[in-house]
């Protein structure tokens, strides 16, 4: 149940990039507002997920979490640059959020 938290809270990560993004310097404060919420919530599903799992994993798993979902989120939806070395890199923590969820079976 701790890792389902885990993966919650990362998601979140990437709900709130997304509507820090559409705020558009808080122009539109709806999408902003959004953001805000979703960070808090992440927050909220982090702090039940260490009560069972090492600190330093769990921050780990759920800052990759968001950083590859953000990545992909910019690819897809705001045209970022899909370069070989930036998936490359991407690849290596997808690798490490798997070889954390492996060793801490």
């Amino acid at each position: 149940m701790s890792w389902l938290l885990l993966v919650a809270a990362g998601v979140m990560e990437i709900v709130m990039a997304a509507g820090l993004k559409s705020a558009a310097g808080w122009t539109r404060p709806l999408p902003g507002l959004i953001g805000v919420l979703a960070g808090l919530a992440s927050i909220f599903l982090l702090t039940h997920a260490i009560r069972y799992l090492p600190t330093g994993t769990a921050y780990a798993v759920w800052t990759g979490i968001g950083a590859v979902g953000v990545t992909i989120l910019g690819i897809v939806t705001y045209g970022d640059n899909p370069s070989l070395p930036r998936l490359a890199c991407v690849a290596l923590i997808v690798a490490g959020i798997i070889g954390l969820r492996w060793i801490e079976n």
